[in-house]
């Protein structure tokens, strides 16, 4: 036999074996559907059920905080003329109640648990008839398992409490000091109306229509000497939160502030002073500045989240023209503070063990 027969036939026993291997590969993968693969840049199906374009890269890489917690300045306007304010009253606008309502429930859409209603003072706006309804609407509509407001506690009546009150489960009073000359100092004075008393007679009217009551104190120069352990223990709060006095460039600091508050600024150290004075109190929740610029969000009476982060109140576009996803990626909300600063607690009535 030549030589070029004997090389011939290894090769063509190979090819054969090959080719056998391929045809039994090609049997044992074959599948009668298509390979379901996840494939990088992929949505679900809209509403619609078509499938969005793929995001660009960087939302891959970042997406959307949840909107857990959300504070709703929803006015501006306020009776009092707190020197430290960081949400001053530059427009009288308050948005139509519907349209407030619409963009809550895009919010609840998008998965927020708790609404803050806050201000300026929200009973104000139509003696309270406005920002008691977004309460109830919350509640009985949207089914929120949280619903506060923070008020000066001014304008509240019993009243309010009958018709609204077991729709909300929290309502906080500012109060910065138990001394009424200091409250004066402060911009809460109010003629012969005294604050203190005031706070007391809210207390027990959240007792009688079981709403939890919540003090929330601003430490400045005028009361960082004051000790408010017995006042505090009596009045027996659920949450004493206390922030340290915040500059806000444009709303309380800077040319075009309406405030001053330079003169109400502390120190770190002297902060921490007041903390320990009253660490003996249960209740009470610190927020220092740090904490507090990028741990929540905010929303201002347009429903545009304000980013703190450059020490001015950046706005986003209105959820109500752009949805919650777009605008609140610009808020510039931390989501690992907010939850390292405690701001998930239980915040539902319905599951606290108050003494009404």
């Amino acid at each position: 036999m030549q030589l070029g027969v004997l090389v011939s036939l290894p090769l063509a026993l190979a090819r054969a074996v090959l080719s056998a291997l391929r045809e039994r590969l090609s049997a044992l993968c074959w599948r009668p559907v298509p390979l379901a693969l996840p494939l990088l840049g992929w949505r679900r199906p809209s509403a619609s059920g078509t499938n969005a374009p793929a995001a660009p890269r960087e939302e891959w890489d970042e997406a959307a905080p949840t909107p857990t917690s959300v504070n709703y300045h929803f006015t501006r306007q306020c009776n009092y003329k707190c020197g430290f304010c960081f949400h001053t009253a530059k427009t009288s606008f308050v948005l139509p109640l519907e349209e407030a309502k619409r963009g809550l429930e895009m919010l609840k859409e998008a998965g927020m648990e708790k609404i803050n209603f806050s201000g300026g003072e929200p009973f104000l706006q139509d003696r309270g008839e406005y920002v008691g309804q977004l309460v109830q609407f919350c509640k009985e509509k949207l089914k929120l398992p949280s619903v506060s407001i923070v008020s000066n506690g001014s304008l509240i009546r019993e009243q309010w409490f009958k018709k609204y009150g077991e729709y909300l489960d929290i309502l906080a009073i500012s109060c910065d000091s138990f001394n009424e000359e200091v409250n004066v100092l402060i911009g809460r004075g109010q003629g012969k109306k005294n604050h203190v008393e005031n706070l007391h007679k809210l207390r027990q009217w959240c007792r009688e229509y079981a709403v939890a009551f919540k003090i929330n104190s601003v430490i400045n120069r005028f009361n960082v000497e004051e000790d408010m352990n017995e006042q505090i223990k009596a009045l027996n709060p659920v949450r004493w939160k206390v922030f340290q006095c915040l500059l806000i460039e444009g709303e309380n600091s800077g040319e075009d502030a309406l405030r001053e508050a330079e003169k109400f600024v502390i120190s770190d150290e002297d902060f921490e002073q007041f903390l320990e004075r009253h660490k003996d109190v249960p209740c009470l929740v610190p927020e220092s500045n740090q904490k507090m610029r990028d741990s929540y969000l905010i929303l201002d009476e347009y429903m545009r989240f304000l980013n703190c982060r450059n020490g001015r109140k950046e706005p986003s576009k209105s959820i109500l023209d752009v949805g919650v996803e777009a605008a609140i990626k610009f808020s510039g909300f931390d989501e690992k503070m907010f939850l390292k600063r405690g701001g998930k607690y239980v915040w539902s009535k319905a599951d606290m063990i108050l003494d009404w």
